[in-house]
């Protein structure tokens, strides 16, 4: 495997092998090819790349799934440092890294591993401040609930899946 940088009048280039896997403008910006995936640790995500179409590609600012029953355990993450169980069916995830505001989108799905148990399926969820009272989202970490589908109650789920997007 050969790389070299191929230095031109407004920037350079890095290729691979003959192919360019970087280029470098003027202005010292990277593009990478549509075909292309960057991996590593921070600040570039895993297989981040850059998507085909005129709409713009948003990476999730942060994602966690973890077990929501007896002791919480993150099973695996990104940006998230800790989940916070309040109490039953109440729950906080902690950002690693704060988000740059408070417009975020936070979605969640949850599971329980029967599909007999209670709070299988559907469950409504919002940002809250553990009284059943709407609060508004906080840059360094988002709390919400999870209810039963069927009886309205706050339950704890197996599987709790959480994005975020800004």
């Amino acid at each position: 495997m050969t790389i070299s940088i191929k230095p031109t009048v407004s920037g350079s280039t890095i290729e691979q092998d003959g192919s360019a896997i970087l280029s470098i403008d003027a202005s010292g910006n990277l593009t990478v090819p549509n075909n292309l995936f960057v991996t590593g640790t921070a600040p570039i995500p895993d297989a981040l790349s850059t998507a085909s179409g005129s709409a713009p590609s948003y990476s999730a600012r942060a994602w966690v799934n973890f077990n929501g029953t007896g002791t919480v355990a993150i099973r695996e993450s990104g940006n998230v440092s800790s989940i916070t169980d309040n109490s039953t069916g109440d729950y906080t995830i902690n950002f690693t890294t704060s988000l740059t505001d408070a417009n975020y989108s936070l979605n969640v799905t949850t599971s329980n591993a029967s599909s007999g148990a209670a709070g299988s399926g559907p469950v409504s969820l919002f940002i809250t401040n553990g009284t059943n009272t709407r609060v508004a989202p906080t840059t360094s970490a988002a709390r919400f609930l999870t209810f039963s589908y069927n009886g309205g109650s706050l339950i704890d789920c197996e599987y709790i899946l959480c994005s975020v997007f800004r």
